[in-house]
């Protein structure tokens, strides 16, 4: 896999990448055509797995490296990270505020951001995984165009683990799309399509972020810690809460730790 991956430069790998990442969402997406609806308890303990993987990979390919490369701060190897992790979280916070959209088994009246009401419910639920899967292309964006910097901190095999466990976690945001869709009487086709179209943004995503740190050294421990902060900022106001609400607590609970461990030994054995 490395091998292939070292015929391209940082922002082409980046690009292949989330082009896998897409893919497991219209996996995901592409459940529709097997049944119309999908056991409650399991799209729970997928979204809760999800939201493991993406605590797990915050860390370990992202904050960690993060700190690392900031060794020789003037204030400390914290600061790049503090301040690049808040601000992905305020990041993600304001466009939360302003694109309209609805998150998965909410009513229309609970329909976020500007003019929501004068938008389908269809066009509200794409917009809500595709507001998350901007950290997402980001993340594996900056991971790659940290290559080109030659850190020994972002290796091509990090890089890599990252963009399989985002692939991982696309899966159930595929479901959790396409299948409220289908179940509201829409075609299996527009379901799908609706479900896989969220996941177009991260192949944009992760070329802007490659392109962003590839050529500005500088920015990279802020740009990883941004990407880590975004991502936190959607476990914990989107999945977590999602997982969570149909009370399926403790399920989604252990599902979650099992993502999170799944991710970290992919990322120490493989990273």
């Amino acid at each position: 896999m490395t091998s292939f991956f070292q015929n391209f430069n940082p922002i082409e790998q980046a690009f292949i990448a989330c082009l896998f990442t897409w893919g497991m969402t219209a996996l995901g997406a592409a459940l529709v055509f097997a049944t119309k609806t999908i056991n409650q308890r399991l799209l729970d303990s997928m979204l809760g797995f999800a939201g493991g993987v993406m605590i797990a990979a915050s860390y370990w390919s992202l904050l960690g490296p993060a700190i690392e490369l900031s060794a020789d701060h003037a204030i400390g190897a914290w600061f790049p990270a503090a301040i690049g992790f808040l601000l992905g979280g305020v990041f993600l916070w304001g466009v939360d505020k302003i694109l309209p959209h609805l998150h998965p088994n909410a009513p229309i009246s609970q329909a976020e951001g500007y003019y929501p009401k004068k938008r389908k419910r269809s066009t509200l639920l794409v917009l809500a995984i595709t507001l998350h899967n901007i950290p997402e292309g980001l993340a594996v964006g900056i991971a790659f165009g940290a290559l080109a910097n030659g850190g020994t901190e972002a290796s091509l095999a990090g890089a890599l683990t990252l963009a399989l466990g985002i692939g991982i976690q696309n899966f159930p945001e595929g479901v959790a799309v396409s299948m409220p869709l289908r179940g509201e009487g829409m075609s299996r086709k527009k379901s799908f399509l609706y479900g896989q179209f969220s996941g177009m943004v991260e192949p944009i995503a992760a070329v802007i972020g490659a392109f962003a740190v590839a050529f500005i050294e500088p920015l990279l421990p802020y740009a990883l810690s941004f990407a880590a902060g975004a991502m936190i900022f959607v476990v914990a106001e989107e999945v977590i809460p999602s997982s969570q609400e149909k009370g399926h607590k403790d399920l989604a609970s252990m599902s979650l730790m099992i993502g999170f461990v799944l991710m970290m030994i992919l990322d120490v054995a493989l990273g």
